[in-house]
């Protein structure tokens, strides 16, 4: 019975085939618009987490509790000492085959001004390792120089924008003047070993690096603020965070995930997936409008055929399935066809790649490729199959609910 009741219903789907054709098309192009728009913004998200992570939070910021709140207001106050990072050694380890960790390392922040000839500006410096550039890949980009190197301590990279604010480039003497942790001040001459840039352009207008012993001779400290745990797997953010609280006591050590403190990613993913959303209602409307039409204009044209099944004792539940089946076909048949488009044409455009500006609040642009998930397809075919269903229910019912005579009557 249900193969012959499919068989019925592909055999009506395609009796007037310029109208399935054009219902069908309305589906595919709609589906792969969906995919396509929603790769768009996906790859968008995924490059603009990774450079975010890499280039300024890592995956996981272990500090003393309180730092984010009270931090800048009092930095010293949360420096971690000598036997602090003891422990945090002894208790959190690489050799813990379950957390998959590709490395952590200390940072010391600080600010102070900045002098180069007459000229001097405020800055917001980081004190890293020197090597923790082989871990975190090149979200922060050196555009001009070189990177920090270990055996040369006098050398720190600062942000494009800040250097084009104080007039420096790679190689320049600068002097650095900041606060100790005893309430002194103290200056220090660097070299600019480079200029880099990262997706964001507020943090490259004010931002330098120096290594980490450095910056500690500047402060007079032997402390660091943070140490920065960077994952193998952006994924398993949650569970290794969970593991790291508990191997960790909470009174002395605060984990901090990096989507807590990454406050202009997580607005511009939210407005970035409100546009998504109105560009599935669209869709959604545009399959809704066109498939009820479709299914109106069957109804219409087949009435006399249904007065006659009634007639020969089919059930008014049967007259609805049927129809209602018809119009799941349609957008099956569709959704699977504009899948296979979209990942066509989603392979393509991101084998060519999109030249992309920077966009508001970056400093640099990107090639930006569409990025297609297996939860997506999944969404793509359950709104199309989901909408026709929807589409096809008024003129299901309005079928289902004919009168026999006046059913027969209609084609006379």
């Amino acid at each position: 019975m249900f193969i012959t009741h499919f068989f019925l219903v592909l055999r009506n789907l395609f009796r007037h085939k310029r109208r399935s054709i054009v219902a069908i098309s309305t589906i595919v192009f709609g589906v792969s618009a969906l995919l396509l728009a929603n790769g768009f913004i996906q790859h968008i998200f995924y490059n603009f987490r990774d450079a975010t992570i890499k280039s300024h939070f890592g995956h996981l910021q272990i500090v003393k509790p309180g730092y984010f709140e009270a931090g800048k207001a009092d930095p010293y106050r949360f420096l971690f000492s000598d036997d602090l990072a003891a422990q945090l050694s002894k208790n959190f380890t690489l050799d813990d085959d379950s957390l998959p960790i590709k490395a952590i390392v200390p940072r010391l922040s600080f600010s102070g001004l900045l002098s180069h000839g007459d000229a001097t500006i405020s800055f917001v410096g980081e004190g890293v390792d020197p090597g923790e550039q082989m871990y975190f890949s090149n979200a922060l980009q050196i555009v001009s120089g070189q990177h920090l190197a270990a055996d040369d301590p006098n050398r720190l990279i600062m942000g494009a924008g800040l250097a084009r604010n104080l007039g420096v480039d790679a190689g320049d003497t600068v002097v650095l003047v900041a606060n100790t942790a005893t309430g002194g001040i103290n200056a220090v001459e660097m070299t600019v070993g480079g200029l880099f840039t990262t997706v964001t352009k507020s943090y490259d207008d004010s931002a330098l690096r120096l290594p980490i012993s450095t910056a500690q001779q500047l402060l007079r400290t032997q402390g660091a603020h943070s140490w920065i745990v960077l994952l193998n797997d952006t994924n398993q953010t949650d569970a290794v965070l969970e593991k790291v609280r508990g191997l960790l006591p909470q009174d002395q050590f605060e984990v901090v995930p990096w989507y807590q403190l990454a406050d202009f990613y997580n607005k511009t993913t939210v407005l970035f997936t409100k546009q998504v959303q109105a560009i599935k209602l669209i869709i959604a409307i545009i399959i809704l409008l066109g498939i009820s039409n479709t299914m109106t204009m069957n109804v219409m044209e087949r009435t006399g055929e249904i007065g006659t099944a009634m007639a020969l004792g089919v059930k008014k539940i049967d007259i609805l399935r049927q129809f209602l089946c018809e119009g799941a076909l349609i957008g099956s048949i569709g959704g699977v066809l504009g899948v296979a488009l979209g990942w066509l044409l989603a392979e393509v455009i991101s084998a060519i790649g999109i030249p992309m500006p920077p966009p508001p609040g970056m400093a640099r642009g990107y090639v930006g490729e569409i990025l297609i998930r297996p939860d997506m397809v999944l969404e793509a075919l359950a709104l199309a199959v989901l909408v026709t269903l929807i589409a096809s229910v008024y003129p299901a019912w309005k079928a289902s609910r004919m009168q026999i005579v006046d059913a027969l009557r209609h084609n006379r």
